[in-house]
């Protein structure tokens, strides 16, 4: 089981394979920008470094499931799920990120690692299309007002690069694939400023004679994200948006699990971020190991079927639904 930041991920994917064991990761390998035109072409995509290997793993007989925690993770087992049980034809995957959830007493902190939270916040967004392929867009783009549910209501949500964007069009078959995050204006603000001053850089800078990394220093200013549960209230919300066709007419929904900070603290000693990745991983191995899921080869979550993970989830009480939605768009015209 691969924890570590996605930083280190590569050495412990490629570790696992020459040591011949089977292998599960929370995220993928890291993305580099296109050279000349970062804000429309991809470069290195999340996941191409682990997915050039697939065919190794798959001729040794052994698995790397990646991709296996929150989002990326449960967000993908909704798209499987929505895609075997209430569509006919799947139009838009759209991952929306949100909720209420706030750090109170700081003036600025995250709820995970704030050198992820820079890669993924300020690298060019990834969009998939099933007629233009993969491309990218400019950090924030597209902000738009989307309702959560469970009493939260409209949030804003931007363009972020986030791994299910490479991992559903792979397995699901659909026209077009997006995540969105509710940051919020403050928190982009802060994430331009570091972008502006250079310390977002993760290159290694000489500063009175001693080298160092402009994000690490970022990341040892900032609050661990681990200690600061007390201070997390309100709730954390991931979920995915599927938009299609069910027997002729058009269908929108939203599955999503939602999870309220300081019952986490309460019940397991957890800040909310940490619960909701922490259980994906541990119920994709009770599967492995029951035999319900098995594979050979590089595979995402929606490789796999969706009913005994989230029978998983009722089992172990873990709260899960499905909001029924109004079709928008040019789908509810026809």
């Amino acid at each position: 089981m691969n924890a570590v930041d996605p930083q280190f991920l590569m050495p412990v994917f490629d570790g696992a394979f020459d040591a011949g064991v089977d292998y599960m990761d929370m995220a993928v390998s890291l993305s580099e920008p296109h050279p000349t035109d970062p804000y429309h072409r991809t470069g290195v995509k999340l996941g191409d470094e682990q997915f050039a290997r697939a065919k190794a793993w798959e001729d040794r007989g052994r698995l790397a499931l990646v991709g296996m925690g929150m989002d990326p993770g449960l967000s993908d087992v909704f798209a499987a799920y929505a895609a075997k049980h209430l569509f006919d034809e799947v139009h838009e995957v759209n991952v929306r990120d949100g909720g209420s959830l706030r750090i109170e007493g700081y003036p600025f902190a995250t709820v995970f690692s704030i050198w992820t939270t820079i890669e993924e916040c300020l690298n060019p967004p990834i969009i998939w299309e099933r007629e233009a392929g993969w491309y990218t867009v400019e950090p924030f783009a597209e902000p738009e007002l989307f309702a959560f549910p469970e009493g939260v209501g409209p949030v804003e949500c931007v363009h972020v690069e986030h791994e299910e964007v490479t991992l559903v069009p792979r397995w699901i078959e659909c026209r077009k694939v997006t995540f969105k995050y509710a940051l919020g204006s403050e928190f982009i603000e802060t994430l331009k400023t570091l972008h502006l001053l250079g310390l977002d850089r993760k290159d290694r800078i000489r500063v009175k004679g001693v080298d160092v990394a402009p994000r690490d220093v970022v990341a040892a200013l900032t609050p661990d994200p681990a200690t600061v549960g007390d201070s997390m209230v309100g709730l954390a919300i991931v979920g995915t948006q599927v938009t299609g066709v069910k027997d002729g007419r058009p269908r929108e929904v939203y599955l999503y699990q939602a999870s309220d900070a300081q019952e986490t603290m309460r019940k397991f000693g957890l800040q909310v971020v940490g619960y909701q990745t922490g259980f994906n991983p541990v119920l994709a191995m009770e599967l492995l190991a029951e035999g319900a899921w098995k594979g050979e080869g590089v595979l995402g979550p929606e490789a796999f079927d969706p009913d005994p993970y989230l029978d998983a989830l009722d089992r172990h009480g873990i709260h899960h639904a499905i909001e029924e939605r109004t079709p928008t768009g040019a789908l509810a015209a026809r």
